[in-house]
């Protein structure tokens, strides 16, 4: 029996998604955490599989959760959710250690075929993820600017796409105003822009802003 633990920020995601699973017979156990550190709790007394993990939880990241999660439970397979298309976030989370990225329009069907791969230790990849994954390695290849951003810079063009202030995010990162306005000075010389407004009409062109 696979062992599942769901991680979102909001309640009816979960419960909706926990519905879907307690109907197909090789899932077990299904825990709930709406946030990074709740999820460390819930691993570290109830062990699972399988983590399905939200991109976007609240005040914090998913891709740094996905890092503290691979730090301490390397082998327990993560499944990124995001109502982000996979050109933008796919490549990226599985850089970053996730066993697969789903959209959370994508069918039950889709959602159990990853869940199964990824708890027998696989990897779940997309005819769409496996293009981009290969066009990414291709040295010829011209990527977007925001492709080259660290996944904290990428972190921080996000809070800047959803409007928020320097002070805003310095707050919800834990790190100072000063850290936060170079990571913004890095972002807009990588995306070649002067301006939060050329930099909010760069992510509108690459569907960055939030949905």
């Amino acid at each position: 029996m696979i062992r599942v633990l769901i991680v979102d920020d909001h309640m009816i995601i979960r419960r909706g998604l926990a519905q879907i699973l307690a109907g197909d017979a090789r899932i077990g156990r299904i825990t709930e955490a709406a946030d990074g550190p709740a999820a460390l709790h819930e691993l570290r007394s109830a062990p699972a599989d399988v983590v399905l993990l939200d991109i976007a939880l609240g005040d914090r990241d998913g891709l740094d959760v996905l890092k503290a999660i691979r730090g301490e439970f390397p082998a327990i397979g993560v499944i990124m959710l995001s109502v982000y298309p996979e050109t933008q976030f796919a490549v990226r989370s599985i850089r970053a250690g996730a066993s697969a990225y789903l959209n959370k329009g994508c069918s039950p069907e889709a959602l159990f075929a990853a869940i199964g791969k990824v708890a027998g230790g696989g990897i779940y990849i997309t005819a769409t993820i496996a293009e981009l994954l290969a066009r990414n390695v291709r040295v010829d290849d011209a990527r977007p600017p925001h492709e080259t951003l660290s996944n904290r810079e990428f972190q921080v063009l996000k809070l800047l796409a959803q409007g928020r202030s320097v002070s805003d995010i310095a707050d919800q990162l834990s790190l100072s105003a000063n850290t936060i306005s170079t990571y913004r000075a890095r972002i807009f010389e990588k995306l070649g822009v002067r301006s939060l407004v050329e930099l909010l009409t760069y992510a509108a062109r690459q569907d960055l802003l939030p949905m």
